[in-house]
């Protein structure tokens, strides 16, 4: 028996790595729900030594070389023409992109837009308060609007918007040691977006990364959306076997 319990204990990691992705409802609006602990390797990327990645596909084959692949990925932030991140960009340490805290038009710019750091601890934070104390981040990556700012939704969420997308976003446990990433499968307005990370996922603090565009790769799930280039990928890296 207890070398039952040990060969469990030593599978049950790799079973949860393996697929961090499960479904979910909430009023109606299926999404694909994503979780990440602390002791994961989860990544941003977005360039490589001929230049942008792009997709899901580029990412795994520059990971070929580690013999890793993605375990689940999903775009990761807004991005000009060009692909270049239209906010912070902070890859191992590096800043490509600066923080950029005006508001301005589009989504992004609707104030309070916010930062996801992947540090000692995950961290979703106000892109102003980023700017004043700066917390201690190996990736990060900006975006906005916020979704959930300390337990209150975004200022300028509609109940009945009848602005729908598909639209996805990351939000962090209170403690930081989840990072809980999600895609609507059917088209969703922000208010209820939002609601699902505040109230079904118990969240304090989320931002929206993107709608219209927003992609997953979950092998777990025989899901691999396609389409043109993207710019900023966040996803985990596990052994490849």
């Amino acid at each position: 028996m207890r070398l039952f319990a040990l060969l469990m204990a030593l599978m049950l990691p790799q079973v949860a790595q393996a697929n961090p992705c499960r479904m979910a409802e909430f009023e109606g609006v299926s999404m694909t729900v994503c979780e990440v602990g602390l002791g994961e390797d989860l990544r941003l990327f977005h360039s490589g030594p001929r230049g942008l990645l792009g997709s899901f596909t580029a990412v795994n084959s520059a990971l070929e070389a580690e013999g890793k692949t993605l375990g689940f990925a999903m775009n990761a932030g807004m991005y000009h023409s060009n692909r270049a991140p239209v906010g912070l960009f902070l890859e191992n340490g590096t800043e490509r992109a600066p923080l950029v805290t005006r508001e301005g038009p589009g989504n992004f710019g609707m104030l309070p837009n916010g930062v996801f750091c992947i540090g000692p601890r995950f961290a979703v934070v106000e892109s102003r308060a980023y700017a004043a104390a700066p917390p201690d981040c190996r990736f990060a990556t900006q975006s906005g609007p916020m979704l959930v700012i300390g337990g209150d939704l975004h200022p300028r969420f509609i109940p009945d918007s009848d602005s729908v997308f598909i639209r996805n976003g990351v939000g962090v446990s209170e403690d930081g040691a989840r990072a809980v990433f999600v895609i609507s499968n059917d088209p969703v307005n922000f208010h209820r977006f939002a609601r699902f990370f505040r109230d079904a996922l118990g969240l304090p603090d989320a931002l929206y990364f993107d709608g219209k565009i927003s992609r997953l790769y979950a092998p777990a799930f025989s899901r691999h959306d396609a389409g043109f280039s993207m710019g900023p990928i966040i996803g985990t890296v596990v052994p490849k076997g």
